[in-house]
C-alpha cells in the first residue's frame, strides 16, 4: 500500500525524527496550503478555549482532526505545554509566522497590500530555532512559505479582539511539518525573534505519542 505522502521528499534529522521537505506535498497539500489550515484552526477557536494562549497544554486537543496535528505557538512570549497526541499523526507548527486580513488592516485595499504587510514583519525575524528530542534542526531559512489567499472566520470573543467576521487573509512565515513521531515521550521546542530580540515567540511541548 502506498502512503499518501512523499517518502523521498523528507529530511532525515535523526533515526527518530524526519521533516517533510520544503518542496513536498504532504497528504496532497503544500506547506503553504497547510499553513492556511493551521490559521483557520487557530483563529476559529474562541479565546476561552484557544491553544495560542494556553499556559499548560490542556487546550491542545481543541478541534484537531485529519492526518496532521497542529501545535500552537504564542501571541508573544514563551509557553511550556504538555499534551498527549494520537499515534500516526504528522505534526505541524510555526517557527515564526504572521497573518494579515482585511479585518485587521481595514485600510488595505488589495491582497497585494496584505502580502506586503505580512512579508515586512517576517523579513525582520531572526534567531530561528527548532529542537526535537535534543536534536537541532538546521537550514530553517528554507522553510519560509507564503500562503494562498484564504477566508478566515473569527468567532465571538476571538483572540484578536475583533468583531466576529469572515474575512480574506494571507500569511507568511516559517513552518515545520514532522513525519509522525514514534510512540512514547518527545520534546519539541521552536521559536524566533525580531527587532533585536524585543519581540520573541517560543514554545516547548512535552509530547506523549500514544502507542
Amino acid at each position: 500500500m502506498k502512503d499518501n505522502y512523499d517518502h523521498h521528499l523528507m529530511w532525515n534529522i535523526s533515526n527518530n525524527v524526519n521533516v517533510f521537505s520544503p518542496d513536498s506535498k504532504p497528504y496532497g497539500l503544500t506547506y503553504g496550503d497547510w499553513s492556511v489550515k493551521w490559521w483557520q484552526w487557530a483563529l476559529s477557536i474562541p479565546k476561552e478555549h484557544n491553544p495560542l494562549i494556553d499556559t499548560s497544554g490542556q487546550r491542545s486537543t481543541q478541534n484537531q482532526s485529519g492526518p496532521v496535528w497542529f501545535l500552537a505557538g504564542t501571541l508573544g512570549g514563551s509557553a511550556e505545554r504538555t499534551c498527549i497526541i494520537p499515534s500516526g499523526k504528522a505534526i505541524l507548527f510555526p517557527i515564526s509566522n504572521n497573518e494579515c486580513s482585511f479585518a485587521e488592516y481595514p485600510n488595505a485595499k488589495t491582497e497585494s497590500e496584505l502580502r506586503s504587510s505580512a512579508k515586512a514583519d517576517i523579513d525582520q525575524v531572526a534567531n530561528l530555532n527548532v529542537v526535537i528530542d535534543s536534536v537541532v534542526i538546521s537550514g530553517l531559512e528554507k522553510f519560509r512559505f507564503q500562503s494562498p489567499s484564504f477566508f478566515l472566520t473569527l468567532p465571538e470573543n476571538n483572540v484578536l479582539g475583533l468583531p466576529a467576521i469572515t474575512t480574506q487573509s494571507v500569511s507568511d512565515g516559517f513552518w515545520i511539518l514532522l513525519h509522525p513521531l514514534s510512540p512514547g515521550k518527545h520534546e519539541v521546542h521552536f521559536g524566533g525573534s525580531c527587532s533585536a530580540d524585543i519581540v520573541k515567540v517560543e514554545a516547548t511541548y512535552h509530547l506523549t505519542v500514544e502507542s
